[in-house]
């Protein structure tokens, strides 16, 4: 669609409150007229990629902001439209009223994400390299910083549209054979068909096999921490987070609610929940918040049971069956172990001196396997959406495969399953017709992105 079709937007693009500099950015075919009108005609003047000084005018002439401009003309820009980005002084009032002006001479407000949505459209990106910015604004640890790079440089794009591309050649020829039976065009063997069926079924699995990798990168990995009241699974977190985020009471069910936050351990996102103590009660409130420990503990990558190492050793508490990574930690071991807790392979610590955390550290770190080298050199992890694009593709190729391998296949059926496997795959890098897809998407950006 041709660029002065669409109308041209201004947003703020650098973080809301006060700050040194603020950033605003204007794009479309009218970028550099709003511009001009704001400043005198200075931005059709300034050469492209070249700061230069410039005063943003109210319609009567009066100076709103004194900055820098930058003109970047289409289709060399972010967007693949004519931009022009205005750094002035990072005041609230100001920036808004810079944001303003360019309002005020005919540009529009810019919808969250739309710069990187136009930025596809114009074929600047494709969708998995804009899911990497927002990745690589979000990104928490170096690992998930890493991730977003390599989703920004096309790495997941390039390998689903080599996938794609070579799923397209099976299919064009199947099809071929299909329609004009009566041409020489080779079958080809359901040996070799099956076998490059088999090759892309093989890029895909390895995809898939990242996901889990690319859920705890964007969202953390999910640390229970429960045991029975009074146990100090309040203080651990506060320890954890180098901060009191919880309450800490000797009273016996003071945290009746989950606490969720996250930390940054030897390069690991933990999502952190302190939960409520497990025990029977008669009070409703407190039940409430056990009950919730059991569905926190259902959906735990990483369980951390915390226990008094100064009392008797308890019965195992109850738990709902996961399979996840599970650690006993023995607290308030500066108060002395209790002798049933001998031989029992279990991380000592004490949440009032700080002993035993460096350990507790390394023990969650081996216990994840989730290192650099554990990632691996590709650095490609994929999130939800490009799951389940490739769980459909991979279900259709298999089908496929089954038809193919049957004496009297139909080799139409197969097609059908192929070309629904092609519009999988093609959507993940945007390949096909995805507009609800895409308004999904952006609309996760922040506004001025």
């Amino acid at each position: 669609m041709a660029q002065a079709e669409y109308p041209t937007i201004a947003a703020i693009a650098s973080p809301l409150g006060v700050g040194a500099i603020s950033l605003i950015r204007i794009s479309g075919s009218k970028a550099l007229e709003f511009a001009n009108i704001c400043s005198g005609g200075i931005a059709s003047s300034t050469m492209p990629r070249l700061a230069r000084r410039c005063k943003i005018r109210d319609n009567t002439g009066a100076v709103i902001d004194d900055g820098l401009l930058t003109v970047f003309l289409g289709p060399n820009s972010f967007t693949g439209e004519d931009t022009v980005e205005f750094a002035g002084h990072g005041g609230i009032l100001v920036t808004r009223e810079v944001l303003a002006r360019f309002l005020e001479c005919g540009a529009i407000h810019a919808s969250p994400g739309e710069f990187s949505q136009r930025s596809f459209i114009n074929g600047k990106l494709d969708l998995t390299q804009a899911e990497g910015i927002m990745d690589l604004i979000s990104a928490q640890t170096r690992l998930a910083i890493r991730a977003a790079h390599s989703q920004l440089e096309g790495t997941l794009g390039k390998q689903t549209t080599a996938a794609r591309d070579e799923l397209l050649e099976i299919l064009a020829h199947l099809e071929a054979w299909i329609d004009f039976p009566d041409e020489d065009i080779d079958p080809q063997t359901t040996v070799q068909l099956r076998s490059r069926i088999e090759g892309i079924l093989a890029t895909i699995a390895s995809l898939l096999s990242t996901a889990d990798q690319g859920r705890i990168l964007r969202e953390g990995v999910r640390t229970v921490i429960f045991g029975e009241p009074n146990v100090g699974k309040s203080s651990l977190l506060n320890r954890l987070l180098g901060f009191e985020r919880a309450i800490v009471s000797d009273i016996a069910g003071t945290t009746r609610d989950t606490i969720e936050e996250i930390i940054n351990l030897h390069d690991i996102p933990l999502r952190l929940v302190d939960t409520a103590g497990v025990r029977e009660s008669s009070d409703e409130i407190e039940s409430q918040g056990i009950q919730r420990t059991a569905r926190q503990i259902e959906d735990a990558d990483l369980l951390l049971e915390i226990a008094d190492a100064s009392k008797p050793r308890p019965e195992r508490a109850v738990y709902p069956s996961n399979h996840a990574t599970h650690l006993l930690v023995l607290n308030k071991s500066d108060l002395g172990e209790d002798p049933s807790w001998k031989d029992n392979d279990a991380i000592r610590l004490s949440c009032k001196s700080g002993d035993g955390f460096d350990e507790l550290s390394e023990k969650i770190r081996e216990a994840l396997h989730f290192t650099e080298a554990d990632f691996g050199e590709h650095a490609v992890a994929i999130n939800a959406r490009h799951k389940a694009s490739l769980s459909l593709a991979a279900t259709n190729l298999h089908a496929a495969l089954d038809l193919l391998t049957e004496k009297e296949c139909d080799p139409e059926l197969a097609a059908i399953d192929l070309r629904e496997a092609l519009d999988a795959l093609g959507e993940i890098p945007g390949k096909v017709d995805t507009e609800d897809l895409l308004g999904v998407i952006f609309s996760q950006f922040c506004i001025g992105k």
